[in-house]
């Protein structure tokens, strides 16, 4: 499901009312941990957390106006989804969340490249996603991103 909202307080607004708590947790858990320099924004009909052209001014490659994207999350129809490149860039951050992830959820991890999909919105491990989004600094991710783009 794709939500027309221009700020992540209007995307929230629009969830289902048994969603927005959880949506609210979900955004300050990722804004008090991240590390300094991703800018929240509106991506893909997601709140979404960017290299903002001021740090980063080439953009994200497939279109250059287009802030580089890092990690989003999404009410889908049947889910909460939580998006984050380093998981699929970098294997190492891959392990260690699949090895952690059990550490915290009874729940079977139910996951994609970078997507991680939450079916019950009463089990998202909102600790360990804080521990994740401290996992790469605005400098690293650039670093990977431009690393995996020159091969």
């Amino acid at each position: 499901m794709q939500y027309k909202a221009n700020t992540p307080e209007e995307y929230i607004l629009q969830v289902p009312e048994e969603r927005q708590a959880v949506l609210k947790k979900l955004r300050k858990t990722i804004k008090n941990n991240l590390p300094k320099g991703f800018k929240e924004t509106i991506a893909y009909g997601m709140i979404g957390y960017v290299v903002p052209h001021s740090i980063y001014p080439d953009g994200y490659h497939c279109n250059p106006k287009t802030p580089l994207p890092f990690m989003s999350f999404a009410s889908q129809k049947n889910s909460i989804n939580l998006y984050h490149s380093g998981i699929y860039a970098k294997p190492e951050i891959h392990d260690w969340f699949v090895a952690e992830y059990p550490k915290h959820c009874t729940r079977k991890l139910d996951m994609g490249k970078s997507c991680i999909r939450f079916k019950k919105i009463e089990e998202i491990p909102f600790a360990l996603i804080a521990e994740l989004c401290t996992k790469l600094t605005v400098d690293a991710w650039i670093d990977i991103y431009e690393t995996n783009l020159k091969k």
